[in-house]
């Protein structure tokens, strides 16, 4: 029976939100917090192992008291139980802070239940760095798998798992020892709706709460903006694209006039190239 760790975290939409114009940063009072979409992913294959091979699949998330929404979530797709560590002293992580963090509570859940795999989304959608969940396996002294598209076999008996990575120009299938860590790409599944049981339990779900003084061995030094090294110096919004002309007439007018566009552009390229 396995026992798979999923990291998780709350993010805001960054379909709708939008940058402050005089600060330079992102203004996430304008948009929803949602389950970052990779990580739903890594639920939703998580949640697939367990039925294909029985087990127990957990959700772990950093964050401040309203992610235990995303947690909800995770326990509507299929999760068993959620655990979220929250305090002011985890404000201001970067994601080596970050990964210390879960690190330490990957270890507090592994005294309840020894961690067969743990799986991550390739990245979020906030940060972009896909760098917390191998900075997870390199703490915990595990075999990270990065951008992984598909698991073709978990043996937890002989003690190995093999899965395909996604490369640019195909895959590559690897072998690898358990414990290891999963970090997946959108392709490895699809997110279905999750049936009426599911979101009932999810409802009434409470998950695990845990400040930093319900962990152990923490160095404090090592947490929020203290253990932050990352410095950004400056954001800001790229530069909004210019308008372009919009082509009047029938379908088949405006096809003649596009063609007749490009092949004009054709032309000066030719001529500028000879």
């Amino acid at each position: 029976m396995l026992h798979i760790v999923a990291c998780i975290k709350q993010v805001p939409d960054t379909k709708i939100i939008k940058m402050n114009p005089k600060t330079n940063t992102m203004d996430r009072r304008t948009a929803p917090a949602i389950l970052n979409p990779y990580d739903a992913h890594a639920v939703e294959e998580a949640v697939r192992l367990k039925e294909r091979y029985g087990g127990t699949v957990s959700v772990l998330s950093m964050g401040p008291p309203p992610a235990v929404k995303a947690i909800k979530k995770c326990i509507e797709i299929g999760a068993d139980e959620g655990y979220l560590i929250t305090d002011r002293r985890f404000a201001g992580a970067d994601t080596l802070a970050t990964s210390y963090a879960l690190t330490k509570a990957l270890e507090k859940i592994s005294k309840i239940k020894p961690v067969d795999l743990v799986i991550c989304g390739k990245m979020s959608i906030d940060g972009d760095t896909g760098q917390v969940g191998p900075g997870i396996a390199r703490r915990l002294d595990i075999p990270p798998l990065t951008s992984v598209n598909k698991v073709v076999e978990i043996n937890k008996e002989e003690g190995y798992a093999i899965i395909h990575r996604k490369l640019e120009d195909g895959y590559e299938i690897v072998q690898s020892t358990l414990p290891c860590l999963f970090s997946v790409e959108k392709t490895i599944n699809e997110v279905p709706y999750s049936p009426f049981q599911n979101m009932l339990k999810a409802a009434r779900y409470q998950p695990h709460i845990w400040s930093v003084d319900d962990l152990e061995d923490v160095d404090i030094k090592q947490l929020g903006l203290k253990g932050s090294p990352t410095i950004v110096s400056k954001v800001w919004a790229p530069p909004k694209p210019e308008g372009g002309a919009f082509i009047e007439g029938s379908p088949k007018e405006q096809v003649e006039e596009l063609l007749s566009i490009l092949l004009e552009k054709k032309e000066l390229f030719s001529i500028k190239e000879g």
